[in-house]
């Protein structure tokens, strides 16, 4: 009974229109007042939260992404991998799935990822007779890439949140992140071969690709840079991100010089403006968490999941299905800050690795980055595009079930998110 009451509480202020931030956080207030504990638990709560060094990647994954936004590199990126593939069936389709992949190993941001590759991509796909819906619904999956392919916002929340390793999780998300790409592109092909009418592109010259390569050479090496640092043990995900903003104002500012101080200042307010939002999400999501574990929530849902299904496909059946009715409502990281404490303890209970359960929420957070009616890509690709977001939403159908596949794949083979981490 109390879980339903706070339930409906708290779909009645999203419903109401308050921001996801101030109804977490008021209504995890209210319950510490409701059940006599001190309000002082909230700030506390919220100060030993937001006092991470972990946290101090997300505005600098931020400012990096948007300086290579606002510096134009996702047309270089996008034109040196279309001259490589652009000639296969439905090539135009495998450039962009493999720039978003490309993109998302630089960015670790899906509205990133979508707005940059999608700015170039969009116009050049339907001028040349690709149906509109099949480049809005790519468009849109190819940008969710960038929370699952590392480096990955999301996953530092989520590490942040089950304190476990953030870089078992980046190498945790290699493999499904390259699976992705892998049916992306195969259905992209089987599209473009028996239900595409669309104008091929030719294939580029030798020096066509080299010059597009070598355009695109510099932000490659950012990628191979932050990735390489990461996994090695150079730096920190931190360090990287500082690192990888450094490099990124290099390489538009000074080698490429596509990044006016104008774009500059638009780039740091934007991922200013991002970082509070999320910094706001975390503090609410810390109060309301709090709360629910004060009230032992957590435990009594565990508990009922562990006595409702008896198998672990049962629990993964389950909460694929609570997570995509979360992901109606609320946005990736509320969803990520939110459903953690409550589903892991009984994945935990079943058997399943923390490591694994984190890629396995990112995926399904994709899905809600996918699905209406707070789809933050799916508003994404509709800005970029001028389309509808009936159109847009209706596009990412057959990528929605791709994804769901994916999950299908990691439960059958768990190894493909644990053997770079723990057997490579």
């Amino acid at each position: 009974m109390t879980i339903a009451l706070i339930l409906a509480l708290l779909f009645g202020l999203l419903l109401a229109g308050i921001p996801v931030a101030f109804a977490l956080g008021a209504l995890g207030l209210g319950m510490l007042w409701a059940g006599g504990f001190s309000p002082l638990m909230a700030p506390q709560a919220i100060l030993s939260t937001l006092d991470g060094f972990i946290l101090l990647a997300v505005p600098l994954f931020l400012l990096m992404s948007n300086i290579l936004l606002k510096g134009g590199v996702g047309r270089d990126l996008y034109a040196a991998v279309q001259a490589w593939v652009g000639h296969w069936p439905g090539g135009m389709a495998v450039a962009t799935i493999i720039s978003c992949g490309i993109f998302a190993a630089i960015s670790g941001s899906s509205v990133a990822t979508a707005a940059t590759i999608g700015t170039v991509a969009a116009p050049e796909m339907i001028s040349r007779g690709y149906d509109k819906r099949f480049v809005y619904g790519l468009l849109a999956a190819g940008g969710t890439l960038g929370i699952l392919i590392p480096p990955s916002i999301p996953l530092i929340i989520y590490g942040f949140v089950t304190e476990e390793s953030v870089i078992a999780l980046f190498m945790a998300g290699i493999g499904p992140g390259l699976a992705l790409i892998g049916l992306f592109i195969a259905y992209s092909v089987i599209h473009a071969r028996f239900f595409g009418n669309y104008t091929p592109v030719p294939r580029a010259s030798r020096a066509e690709r080299l010059t597009a390569t070598w355009r695109a050479m510099p932000s490659m090496v950012l990628a191979v840079v932050v990735l390489a640092g990461i996994y090695t043990g150079a730096f920190t995900p931190t360090e990287a991100a500082a690192i990888g903003f450094a490099v990124a104002l290099l390489i538009t500012g000074v080698i490429l010089r596509s990044l006016s101080l104008r774009a500059l200042w638009q780039a740091v307010w934007d991922s200013m403006v991002t970082t509070v939002a999320i910094l706001l999400i975390i503090a609410g999501a810390k109060v309301f968490g709090k709360a629910i574990t004060l009230y032992r929530i957590p435990q009594e849902i565990s508990a009922f999941l562990a006595d409702a299904v008896s198998t672990p496909l049962g629990l993964v059946v389950l909460v694929c299905g609570v997570l995509l009715l979360m992901g109606l409502v609320f946005e990736a990281l509320s969803m990520i800050l939110i459903m953690t404490p409550v589903l892991l303890p009984a994945a935990m209970a079943m058997g399943f690795d923390p490591i694994w359960f984190g890629i396995f929420m990112v995926v399904m957070v994709e899905c809600a980055l996918i699905t209406p009616p707070v789809g933050l890509n799916l508003y994404v690709i509709q800005s970029v595009t001028r389309s509808s977001l009936v159109d847009v939403s209706r596009g990412t159908l057959p990528f929605l079930a791709l994804m769901l596949v994916l999950v299908a794949i990691l439960y059958a083979w768990p190894d493909l998110a644990l053997f770079i981490p723990f057997k490579l």
